[in-house]
């Protein structure tokens, strides 16, 4: 490889690592853009569900005794019972419609959620609407990598507390692109090269999950919460981008 190849390589795996250890989420919102300058799309996804398991993996020992597993149940559950049927509609959908779907309601949801200046505590439909926000994660996860824009969204509509929405996005994007890795492994979707790519983004992933999870707990509830609002504000702006352009 290049010596641009291995800069731009390294910093993607910092700028990926730092924003999952800061939010629990968004490893690919960040290194995907920076990647795909130097890498294929085959070698990029898998490196970014790589990259993303071992950020996460490197801040759950700091972050477990945080995270309330009664709210992440209902979750988990629907999200692996989604993976599977979003996984077997890839060949009859069209993902470009979904990640312009998800996209308009991400924008829409997180400017609102921004400017609106009153707490939520949104409680419609209790375990059963976890359940069903997870599922349909799940299914937007296996069809299109977009797992968790939806819990997300919910997680904070629901007007839970920063360890309580971060347990949520952590431990159910955790869940859902590790049987994604193994579903694609299995496959024979992953490439030899791409093990040797995540070997040198390994340091950099780490490092800057380290420096996230530092920020993470030095934040208030509020500084939080505008720190993930941003992020999906920038998710649904690539969605949107994304579809818009390549139709």
């Amino acid at each position: 490889m290049e010596t641009l190849t291995y800069v731009l390589l390294l910093f993607g795996a910092l700028a990926g690592g730092f924003v999952s250890g800061l939010a629990g989420f968004g490893t690919a919102l960040m290194a995907l853009g920076i990647w795909l300058y130097v890498l294929p799309p085959s070698l990029a996804v898998p490196l970014v569900l790589i990259c993303s398991v071992i950020a996460q993996t490197s801040t759950l020992p700091s972050m477990w005794k945080s995270f309330d597993l009664s709210l992440v149940w209902p979750f988990l559950i629907g999200g692996l019972i989604g993976v599977p049927l979003g996984t077997m509609m890839v060949a009859t959908a069209d993902p470009k419609v979904f990640k312009l779907s998800v996209g308009v309601l991400l924008l829409v949801f997180s400017s609102a959620l921004y400017l609106n200046k009153r707490p939520l505590a949104f409680r419609f439909g209790g375990r059963i609407a976890d359940g069903a926000i997870g599922f349909a994660g799940g299914i937007l996860g296996g069809l299109a990598g977009l797992s968790g824009p939806l819990p997300i969204l919910w997680a904070n509509i629901r007007g839970w507390n920063k360890h309580e929405r971060r347990g949520i996005f952590q431990l159910f994007n955790f869940t859902v692109l590790t049987t994604a890795l193994v579903l694609q492994t299995a496959s024979g979707l992953v490439e030899l090269k791409v093990v040797w790519l995540a070997l040198v983004a390994f340091p950099g992933t780490l490092i800057g999950a380290w420096a996230g999870a530092r920020v993470y707990h030095a934040l208030s509830d509020k500084h939080f919460g505008d720190v993930v609002l941003g992020l999906l504000f920038l998710s649904g702006l690539g969605l949107v981008w994304n579809s818009v352009v390549t139709h």
